[in-house]
């Protein structure tokens, strides 16, 4: 067994306090969770070969958390090395591969044992690790080494880059535990029915699908009647329907009556690997991209014979040297007659191409084999997700030259950028670094960008300049992906700090940095000039609005678009081809499902819905509430305002009262109290009143228990001082309050002394109240919403104090803030004691902030091959390539699966005789053009009668308002400024005016949007 189960035992290296260090690797846990981190903590790995191939897995590594990492190569640096080595410098050239890297990697993770080993790779040092990995290395030395590994129960994994062509081989032995195939939650769903037949059906409730797949292993709680099935061993399924399944024979077991859950259980895998002589004669593939699965066993032949050639000449084969290629070719035939024709027909073409790629030598493929190949690494050592089987092989042959170049394209003059000379030519890497290019975002893809760029020579040519622009900070869990940034550098600017680092990588490259955001509001900024100077734009957002926005700036620029993001293992590229292809907003992803109000309110059944409720309760009382104070002492007539709004007037006002006198603490014991009066509220109080209108045993106007379905039945909470998670709630609450009133919190405060404050409050008795409308569905909660308060008789202005009774206050209200531990602590603490009410399984703090705070899982392989799938993109786009020959790619390294197809060609619209598409523009270049004119226009060109003319949010134009003579006289431009009351920009060279038309039959026409120029 050869995962985790077989480490040897050693803890982790992490902050003072033990175990993992959550504020550097949070996100990471999100993708691997602490049993794989651990696990991966006692790995040690040893790393051979380390030019740009292998420091991109060893960065990958060492930014992940394993226990050590020995690096292992004694060549001395190439000038060549530098086109993909992004730790090398000229000032290295010379050095030691291995001593060099080692320097710059250890800086990554404190917690990561780096070092170097220059002795020959004996078995007596082979023993030592659990993962051997070899970057680059000829197949020879590959068999040896794999040979002994699988032997001696070590993971092995090779990778090779060879210009445009790459292949990665996983062997993890005999017998390898996979954990967790495939990472994704384990599934849950409520159950309506079961059956007593053999097999069993179960049925759930048809609010959701239950998503289970066939061969998925579940169990079973809280079935009522059945309870055989109760916590029964993990049982197989095969999925009858989206809401049915079928189990074991049931024939036997009691009567199922109501209620349960099903919870899938993960479960197991062994996965038996062969040796690389035996996957050599017959070999398993994970395939690439589904469109070239019958290149799969071509390639293997082709990287035989480059190595073969190697291994003759000991040298790789010249780009352009057609002798060269010819030996690769013949060497090819050779192997492949001896392996019982491992291919039919031979791809001589294809074979050509890899011969003449071998030297080449590319960021965006080490990126792309550098992230695969670490997550294979992380699998090896924490079993967490399904390996690669056995072969991975990738290729971008669309990138190359679409024309046979001339020889003195490919000669190489010893330069930093040699390795990307010999793949494309002298005059396309020129090209590649006169580019102009908008970096979108300094975050883990934005990091990860500009270090291949900067190896690429982007921007570092005459007239190339890369501008980038980010305005957070840099924050302890950015550096876990972030690899340019370091502990020293956090509350940084994150797009200063990456730019510095990049130019000690390249110092040629031309950057210019911005620290804010994109959106209307800085266009004075990022205006004509600064777009129509561009080539394009590299978008690396986190968020869909930012996204949308640039997207929509591209078009109206006619400027392509990078697009790409991830999501833990899974990540996605997109390229955007103006007026070739569709837009990144021409498809979205159907927006997030909300819980129903009455849901979250009085019947939750899961804890994504407490957590959301606690998540709610903080914003209303420590933000909402304390901003409600700011807002009446400070806004005339904040009382009127308030009585336009019925449903909450009231429920604001008493807070308000509450706030400011009632219960306004001085002290931080009457924090104490007031948070000891708030836990009996919200989790005994509350909850009594529920169950008072709603009895525990009523029953529907159909006779059913009103309590069964989604519905459970609650319980109120007795304040236990010996109950941490009750200590804990007052403790959290407290210090909030303080903290919204600016009181002096002591500088420890103990569960003991909490609790001993917290028996000595007293508690009245609550009685429920007759009258109390609660919302038993959703309809229900609607019309509360829109009704009034049941008090909207009460004088709102007599539950307040007069403004000026109150005194010189000053709240702060508490931003949520994901990273804060007290917020964290407080939504945890709230939202376990709701789910304790309705007997929902609690959730530890790791997972609350998971949910609260909305956390996207990021691990940095997958950043690091989804930036060498958009670089590839970009190279593509400067040699303007074909639709079909670009690539939008998906990919999950957890299952793994690979995916790539053509992007979308934008849809064709008409109107009348003239076609056109999103990326099209009716331009007029006449400044002076009067409205009359504008409509005339259109009449008289198009055949179309105008009904509204837009400019942003302002109609300029409507046919229903049947404008003046002297307004139909105005110029569109002076139109435009009196009616926006704002005067266009001197820097503004268009406007955009969006058009509603008709034809002579009075039907709608859609029409392209009209760009107005200003200045002409």
């Amino acid at each position: 067994i050869v995962s985790g189960d077989r480490m040897a035992s050693q803890p982790m290296q992490t902050e003072a306090t033990g175990g993992i260090d959550e504020s550097l690797y949070s996100r990471q846990l999100y993708v691997l969770g602490h049993d794989a981190m651990r696990r991966m903590a006692e790995c040690n790995l040893l790393l051979v070969g380390c030019k740009g191939l292998g420091v991109e897995i060893a960065k990958n590594l060492a930014l992940a958390g394993i226990k050590s990492l020995t690096l292992h190569d004694p060549s001395p640096i190439a000038i060549e090395d530098l086109s993909s080595q992004f730790y090398f410098t000229e000032g290295d050239v010379g050095k030691n591969r291995a001593e060099v890297s080692l320097a710059m990697l250890r800086d990554l993770n404190q917690y990561v044992n780096c070092s170097v080993t220059n002795t020959e790779l004996s078995n007596d040092v082979l023993k030592k690790f659990q993962v051997v990995i070899l970057a680059d290395a000829p197949l020879k030395t590959c068999l040896h080494i794999d040979d002994f590994c699988h032997t001696n129960n070590i993971c092995f994994l090779s990778a090779q880059s060879r210009g445009v062509f790459g292949n990665i081989f996983v062997d993890f032995g005999e017998a390898f535990v996979v954990h967790d195939t495939n990472g994704e939650q384990p599934l849950s769903a409520m159950i309506s029915a079961v059956s007593q037949e053999n097999p069993g059906l179960v049925t759930t409730l048809d609010e959701t699908r239950h998503g289970l797949e066939t061969g998925d292993h579940v169990t079973f709680t809280e079935i009522q009647g059945m309870t055989e099935l109760n916590g029964c061993e993990p049982t197989p399924i095969t999925v009858t329907g989206p809401y049915t399944f079928t189990i074991k024979d049931t024939t036997g077991f009691s009567a199922y009556k109501s209620g349960g859950y099903v919870k899938q259980v993960k479960m197991k895998a062994t996965v038996t690997y062969k040796t690389l002589r035996e996957s050599l004669v017959d070999p398993e593939y994970t395939i690439s991209d589904f469109a070239k699965i019958d290149r799969q066993p071509q390639l293997l032949l082709g990287f035989q014979a480059v190595d073969a050639f190697l291994d003759q000449h000991g040298a790789l084969p010249m780009p352009g040297n057609q002798d060269h290629a010819k030996q690769v070719l013949a060497i090819a035939r050779d192997i492949n007659s001896k392996s019982q024709n491992m291919v039919d027909d031979i791809d001589e073409a294809l074979i050509k191409q890899m011969a003449s790629n071998a030297r080449g030598d590319l960021s965006p493929m080490a990126a792309v084999l550098g992230g695969i190949a670490a997550q294979e690494v992380l699998k090896a050592c924490s079993g967490k997700f399904m390996p690669l089987k056995q072969w991975f092989m990738f290729d971008c042959t669309e990138v190359l030259p679409d024309e046979e170049l001339p020889p003195s394209e490919y000669e190489l003059k010893g330069t930093r950028y040699d390795g990307q000379i010999a793949v494309f030519g002298r005059n396309m890497h020129e090209r590649i670094s006169g580019l102009k290019y908008f970096l979108v975002g300094a975050g883990a893809i934005g990091c990860e960008m500009l270090k291949n760029w900067a190896m690429m020579g982007v921007g570092c040519g005459n007239g190339g300049c890369v501008h980038i622009t980010d305005m957070d900070t840099i924050e302890k869990s950015n550096l876990n992906r972030q690899f340019l940034f370091r502990s020293t550098d956090i509350q940084k600017l994150k797009a200063t700090t990456a730019a510095e680092a990049v130019a000690r990588m390249n110092p040629a490259i031309n950057i210019k940095v911005y620290s804010t955001r994109v959106g209307p509001d800085t266009e004075e900024l990022f205006d004509d000039d600064f777009f129509e100077g561009l080539d394009g734009v590299c978008n690396a957002l986190d968020n869909v609005q930012a996204r949308l926005y640039m997207d929509q700036r591209c078009i109206y620029y006619q400027k392509p678009l990078l697009e790409s993001g991830t999501l833990g293992t899974k990540g996605n590229v997109q390229v955007v081809v103006p007026n070739v292809t569709e837009s990144y907003g021409s498809s979205r992803d159907p927006p997030e499902k909300s819980i129903p109000i009455c849901t979250l309110k009085n019947f939750p059944n899961a804890i994504e819905h407490t957590i959301q409720w606690a998540r709610d309760e903080f914003e209303g009382v420590f933000k909402q509430g304390m901003e409600d104070v700011t807002s009446y002492l400070t806004i005339p007539d904040y009382v009127a305002t308030l009585k336009k709004q019925p449903g909450t007037a009231v429920t604001t006002l008493e807070n308000l009262r509450d706030n400011l006198v009632s219960k306004k603490p001085s002290t931080f014991n009457d924090c104490v109290v007031w948070a000891r009066l708030k836990f009996e509220e919200l989790f005994n109080n509350n909850i009594k009143q529920l169950l008072f209108n709603f009895p525990v045993d009523m029953k529907t106007s159909h006779g059913e228990p009103f309590w069964s379905g989604a519905k459970r039945a609650p319980n109120p909470l007795s304040f236990n001082a010996s109950d941490p998670m009750h200590t804990g709630f007052v403790k959290a609450a407290a210090r909030l309050r303080a903290f919204n009133y600016n009181i002096t919190v002591p500088d420890v405060i103990t569960d003991e002394s909490i609790a001993k404050e917290a028996t000595q409050i007293k508690v009245e008795d609550f009685k429920p109240k007759e009258g109390v409308k609660i919302a038993a569905n959703e309809r229900d909660a609607e019309n509360q919403g829109e009704g009034g308060d049941d008090n909207d008789d009460v004088e709102l202005s007599q539950l307040l104090p007069a403004v000026e009774k109150v005194g010189n206050v000053t709240l702060v209200p508490a931003e949520f803030e994901k990273d804060d531990d007290l917020h964290i602590q407080y939504v945890t603490f709230c939202s376990n004691l709701r789910a304790t009410n309705y007997g929902i399984p609690t959730s530890d703090e790791h997972n609350t902030k998971r949910i609260a705070g909305k956390i996207i899982p990021a691990i940095a392989t997958t950043t690091s091959l989804v930036t060498g799938l958009v670089c590839l993109e970009m190279i593509k786009l400067v040699q303007g390539k074909k639709l079909d020959q670009h690539k939008n790619g998906f990919v999950n390294l957890a299952l793994p699966l690979f995916a790539f197809s053509d992007p979308i060609e934008a849809p064709k619209r008409k109107y009348l005789d003239k076609e056109w598409t999103l990326w099209s523009f009716i331009d007029i270049r006449n400044r002076r053009m009067t409205l009359r004119e504008f409509l005339d226009m259109f009449k008289t060109e198009y055949k179309l009668t105008v009904t509204m003319v837009s400019c942003g949010v302002s109609i300029i134009y409507s046919s229903f308002s049947k404008p003046k003579p002297e307004m139909l006289n105005t110029k569109m431009v002076d139109l435009v400024t009196k009616v926006n009351e704002v005067p266009i920009g001197d820097e503004q060279k268009y406007l955009v005016f969006e058009v509603c038309t008709e034809d002579e039959n009075k039907n709608e026409v859609e029409v392209p949007s009209v760009r107005f120029s200003v200045k002409v």
